[in-house]
């Protein structure tokens, strides 16, 4: 439970949310139990965000009517995910503030964009090519010399938008797979475990950050996150450090998850950056002493940071679509409730497909990824 108490704040606060997914419904929900008004921007999608947000503007992002609608209704914005046109954060921002800024989003939500920042700051990331041609793969894959990743040079997440290469193939044949798109080429990381650590930082610069998060996936989706991680203490204050010196770098403004690559011998490499609350830091609304979404409003608001103490050991276990019994049949929740520490949240979605994100339960307590696997065998 969360050590802060809130009283209504100025009644004419009212923070925008661009994007009405389901980290959009948890900030709609954490501005409510501050005395907060919220509007979703939905940008036609979508959107489980509008059953708990108190106004919604159901309109796509390029659209001039939904901007000056938001405009006029929000005091502040901040983003619920990335993958949202550089022009419409821009009109924002000088309109009423957006945080994060444009200019960190936009480095964000292209890979390229990414790769190139990390490597101009110093922080330790893998090889890369910037991919425009065929010819260009061709000279890549002959520099590489082995295995590397092809990835969208923008939107991809959830392993979308990528190709693991061995670097013995076509050159030809794995730019026409790959549908000819701007790209850029990995090397390949035999890394032992992945790791991330979510770190806010509000516009004096002051910075905190959460314990860092295992992360072990499932078909390139997030599966569980154990929290603490089970690293060494000395891996674990390096990411801490790297995670701010990423949010220093972008003159970042709000929470930010960073993603590392944890090699055998404990040295880090960080893999990708999100620019807003992670689904790596669900765990935060039910094991620490605030919430990064709480912290996402905070900095908008201009709040102090809040608590970043993790109150008990935790796992957090998205509930994907393939253990809904149909698209719109949950399973049996009866185990899961039952289950001493576990919390339930379901993202109001009307469907379940294939790997969706339909939800996420966060176990607290001893034995916590143990009872997190007898309820996946139950379900699969």
């Amino acid at each position: 439970m969360s050590a802060s108490v809130f009283f209504p704040l100025d009644k004419q606060q009212v923070v925008g949310v661009i994007g009405g997914g389901q980290l959009g419904r948890m900030l709609a929900l954490a501005a409510r139990r501050m005395g907060v008004r919220s509007v979703i921007w939905t940008g036609g999608l979508e959107a489980p965000a509008v059953e708990v947000a108190d106004e919604v503007i159901d309109l796509p992002f390029d659209s001039a009517e939904a901007m000056e609608q938001f405009c006029k209704i929000a005091t502040v914005a901040t983003v619920e995910f990335e993958n949202i046109p550089l022009e419409t954060l821009q009109g924002v921002k000088k309109k009423i503030g957006l945080y994060p800024s444009p200019h960190a989003i936009g480095i964000c939500q292209n890979r390229e964009r990414e790769k190139n920042f990390l490597r101009e700051n110093n922080i330790p990331c893998t090889n890369f090519w910037v991919i425009e041609t065929e010819a260009d793969l061709e000279a890549a894959m002959n520099e590489l010399n082995g295995p590397g990743v092809l990835k969208t040079a923008a939107f991809g997440y959830d392993g979308k938008g990528q190709l693991k290469i061995e670097g013995c193939e076509n050159p030809a044949e794995v730019w026409e797979k790959f549908e000819k798109q701007r790209a850029v080429l990995e090397a390949w990381v035999p890394f032992e475990k992945e790791i991330s650590v979510m770190v806010v930082r509000d516009s004096s610069g002051a910075m905190k950050t959460y314990d860092p998060a295992e992360n072990r996936h499932r078909n390139h989706i997030l599966d569980v996150s154990i929290v603490p991680a089970t690293v060494s203490g000395e891996t674990s204050e390096a990411a801490r450090t790297i995670a701010k010196q990423v949010a220093e770098a972008l003159d970042y403004q709000g929470i930010i998850g960073v993603e590392f690559f944890v090699n055998h011998d404990g040295s880090l490499v960080v893999n990708e950056m999100a620019p807003r609350p992670h689904n790596s830091g669900h765990h935060t609304l039910d094991a620490c002493a605030t919430s990064q979404f709480e912290q996402q409003l905070r900095v908008a608001l201009g709040l102090p940071l809040g608590s970043t103490r993790l109150n008990s050991p935790c796992v957090m276990l998205n509930l994907l679509g393939d253990f809904w019994k149909s698209e719109t049949e949950p399973p049996d929740w009866t185990d899961l409730l039952s289950t001493e520490g576990a919390v339930l949240h379901l993202y109001g979605k009307r469907r379940a497909k294939g790997m969706r994100k339909m939800g996420h339960t966060t176990i607290v307590g001893e034995g916590a990824i143990e009872k997190a696997e007898s309820l996946k065998r139950n379900w699969l």
